[in-house]
């Protein structure tokens, strides 16, 4: 028979309730990095408010994969958004959604008709909205953010082009436009670094990008909602310029870019100094082997390390130092430096093209002779993305689609064989390796066995018929699920654009063809997005095209 549960457990089970993750004062709650996104403009308010100030909150953005569910989310929790006077207002597509959240740091500017003494901003959209927000991203990110409002950025990254037509990292796009770039590895971080996020742009002046994609954002766990949790730190070795760093009126644009460039991306430099928002995960008196890692691929690179065998107090054993990073870019140098101190060689693991590691090369070169590992990321020590004819050979972790633990396992066994570790840390890696090999190679066999089945569309749907064309046509594809009538040969529809530029193609093909006529798919929810743009261009180029507006 079981014994009852103790009185406190059972009156915990009583008041628990699903709205804890918006409501819950304090303590642990239960939710996912979507409603971690939700919950995180909720901290912000709360802490202003108990530092005296009142703030208002605004978000708006594009849905899309992986925070596909981030609207649906917010519409759920409009009730306690509204009491924190956090808005919700969708973009008709990402940049203006962007202009948008701009326009709340603009209010500083009117400081005569200001409701409340600032509005904080969140911007969402997957990856191919922040390609498309970029103009803005640039102007609004020189403009700066006004004293008490702030910006944060949120990109979807889809690295293996799971539901876009090409695989997006946003890292690259967010440091064309100046803006600092954090990677949360946690649901937990995404409350956290968000909140650093939101300090660290009305610091700075700065917009903060928050780079986040499946494995973190649609997960789920318990985490800590109390609204002082984190401590912020203001830097004390930074001097702000006269005028500061904020959103005003007028100002030209080489001002804003000589404040962006001499002052802003300093501050920020300073903030994560003065906060450690990179720091050593593990670390020994005797390393000489460096890991650097950031987001899913510092997660990835923890497992690696518990597939190999090496636990935190082997890792030491064998002097292998970990360096967490939370924020990609600007890499905070003296932070880096401190890490590499003493090493001889160090491991970036990153997914994608190198973020971390070219900064770390350069943050290095130039240092003292006596202090600068051999750093290897991409590539080992003979190869090099321009420097051998057959690059694949010499690949450590591959820049295309994704890294996984079994490959980023192989990669840190190579190079600690390489630096010479003792026979028996080599014999358990290599038993270790043996069984995840043997553990892909049944995955792989089973994935023969069942094969693939090619998407079509759901039982019903009226694409079924709508994408079929008249025999002897042809059709141009475009963003949305009609998309799989390119997979489909009874359909005669081939190529894409981006979202926006369907049937845009033909503009190019018309003048040089013997075809006299195609059909265009467009989605209803492109064309209020941007499609209406594609045909307005057909129309002004006199084309012979017929749109064929979709609805699900």
């Amino acid at each position: 028979m079981n014994a009852p549960l103790p009185d406190h457990v059972r009156h915990a089970l009583e008041t628990v309730t699903l709205d804890d993750k918006y409501t819950l004062a304090q303590g642990r709650a239960f939710m996912s990095g979507t409603q971690a996104l939700v919950r995180l403009p909720m901290l912000q308010r709360q802490r202003d408010a108990a530092a005296g100030l009142d703030t208002a909150g605004f978000i708006s953005g594009y849905r899309g994969s992986p925070l596909g569910g981030y609207d649906q989310a917010l519409w759920a929790a409009r009730k306690y958004l509204a009491e924190q006077h956090i808005v919700f207002q969708p973009g008709v597509n990402e940049e203006l959604a962007a202009t948008a959240v701009w326009g709340t740091q603009q209010l500083d500017i009117y400081p005569e008709s200001k409701k409340h003494d600032g509005v904080f901003g969140i911007w969402y959209g997957k990856g191919p909205g922040v390609d498309r927000s970029g103009d803005v991203f640039k102007h609004a990110n020189m403009a700066g953010t006004a004293r008490h409002g702030g910006v944060i950025a949120v990109a979807g990254d889809d690295h293996l082009s799971k539901s876009s037509t090409a695989a997006h990292q946003s890292d690259h796009i967010f440091k064309a436009c100046g803006t600092p770039v954090f990677f949360p590895a946690s649901v937990q971080e995404i409350l956290d670094l968000g909140l650093h996020a939101f300090a660290m742009s009305r610091f700075a002046g700065l917009w903060s990008g928050m780079k986040t994609i499946q494995e973190v954002v649609e997960s789920s766990s318990s985490v800590h909602v109390d609204p002082d949790r984190v401590r912020i730190v203001l830097p004390e070795d930074f001097t702000m310029p006269e005028g500061g760093l904020h959103i005003r009126w007028p100002d030209a644009p080489l001002v804003q870019e000589a404040r962006l460039m001499d002052h802003k991306w300093y501050a920020a430099l300073a903030y994560i100094r003065a906060n450690r928002l990179n720091h050593n995960a593990i670390e020994g008196p005797h390393d000489r082997f460096g890991l650097i890692a950031s987001g899913k691929a510092y997660n990835d690179m923890r497992q690696a390390l518990v597939d190999l065998g090496l636990d935190d107090a082997t890792c030491r054993q064998l002097g292998i130092r970990v360096h967490k990073v939370g924020v990609v870019w600007p890499l905070e140098a003296t932070i880096t430096r401190d890490f590499a101190r003493g090493l001889q060689e160090i491991l970036v693991v990153e997914e994608k093209r190198q973020m971390i590691e070219y900064q770390l090369k350069e943050e290095l070169y130039n240092w003292r002779d006596d202090v600068r590992p051999r750093v290897l990321g991409k590539f080992d020590e003979e190869g090099g993305e321009w420097s051998s004819p057959n690059p694949g050979a010499h690949w450590l972790l591959r820049p295309k689609a994704d890294l996984s633990p079994a490959l980023i396992a192989r990669a840190i066994a190579r190079r600690l064989k390489h630096l010479g570790v003792g026979a028996d840390i080599v014999a358990r890696m290599d038993r270790r390796l043996a069984q995840l090999d043997a553990r892909e190679q049944a995955l792989a066999h089973q994935q023969a066995q069942t094969g693939e089945r090619t998407p079509w569309f759901c039982s019903g749907c009226p694409h079924n018929t709508s994408t079929r064309v008249p025999e002897g046509s042809r059709a141009v594809a475009g963003i949305g699920c009609h998309y799989m009538a390119t997979w489909m040969p009874d359909r005669a529809t081939s190529t894409f654009t981006q979202m926006g530029g369907e049937g845009v193609s033909w503009v190019g093909q018309a003048p040089f063809t013997t075809d006299t006529h195609v059909f265009a798919n467009l989605g209803d929810g492109t064309y209020f997005h941007s499609g209406l743009l594609a045909i307005r261009q057909s129309v002004t180029a006199g084309v012979n095209i017929t749109y064929k507006i979709l609805r699900a």
